[in-house]
């Protein structure tokens, strides 16, 4: 990797990592805007009160509960595209292997068949083509298991690589549960509601001096809408059609890097 290369991979990493505060300045800049203009215009009419901060402490405990259910499913699917890429491996050595030892040319047009589901499968991560399709195109591998008995190749072989085909089948299927499921829809309502209610108690709650008041508000704006965000955003580890290979999404390099691999052997 040459210098412009490096510096290239630094300024992403580094977009990626402020990408949501990036986007949370906005609501920011609203919310100081509002508060000034609620100064300003006497809207500042409620005094800060227990109660009030009993809520923003709820919150942070809803805040809380979310962010511990997603990251659950957020550490599973960091291994899952590792494992794909270790079942597509698993494939081409034992095509490889049958190919040598008994001279199987079905071996080989099963290593070219690698090509092209790789293919597809990188285009399914980006949503361009469908489950359906994509467990059609596992199914099809069939096809080349009964050639492959009808060439004479040991059993073994064959229910290693039968073994295989139903893994990927189960980590495509749990992929795709992973990214059409959103976690629990009524616990980011009430969350969203209470971060609305919250920013707008702050508006118009009368704190002296007016610039502690100000801060205090566009800090805990900030932080709590900065939580929403990466919630949301890790909630869906595979939301590579919308945000690409970038943010919070899990790596796809271990299957970008087969796939440079069986290019070159083929």
């Amino acid at each position: 990797m040459d210098t412009k290369e490096k510096i290239s991979c630094f300024s992403i990493k580094r977009w990626q990592k402020w990408a949501i505060a990036i986007k949370v300045m906005p609501i920011v800049a609203i919310v100081a805007v509002l508060k000034y203009l609620s100064h300003i215009l006497g809207f500042e009419v409620m005094e800060l009160n227990a109660l009030f901060t009993s809520l923003i402490g709820g919150t942070i405990f809803l805040i809380g509960f979310l962010i511990s259910g997603v990251l659950s499913d957020y550490k599973e699917s960091e291994k899952l595209p590792s494992d794909v890429a270790a079942s597509l491996r698993t494939f081409y050595d034992d095509a490889y292997t049958i190919s040598k030892a008994k001279n199987s040319q079905t071996a080989l047009k099963f290593i070219e068949f690698q090509k092209s589901l790789i293919t597809s499968l990188l285009d399914w991560f980006y949503k361009k083509e469908r489950t359906r399709v994509m467990l059609k195109k596992i199914s099809s591998m069939n096809e080349f298991f009964i050639d492959m008995d009808k060439e004479g190749v040991q059993p073994g072989y064959i229910s290693k690589l039968k073994n295989e085909q139903n893994s990927l089948r189960k980590m495509l299927l749990r992929i795709d549960t992973i990214r059409d499921t959103s976690f629990i829809g009524s616990a980011y309502a009430i969350v969203e509601t209470m971060r609305f209610l919250i920013i707008a108690g702050l508006l118009i709650i009368k704190i002296d001096p007016f610039y502690s008041s100000l801060f205090f508000t566009l800090l805990v704006t900030f932080l709590i809408s900065y939580m929403f965000l990466l919630i949301r955003d890790i909630d869906d580890p595979f939301d590579f059609s919308v945000n690409g290979e970038s943010g919070n999404e899990v790596s796809l390099k271990p299957i970008h890097d087969f796939e440079s691999e069986l290019k070159n052997d083929l």
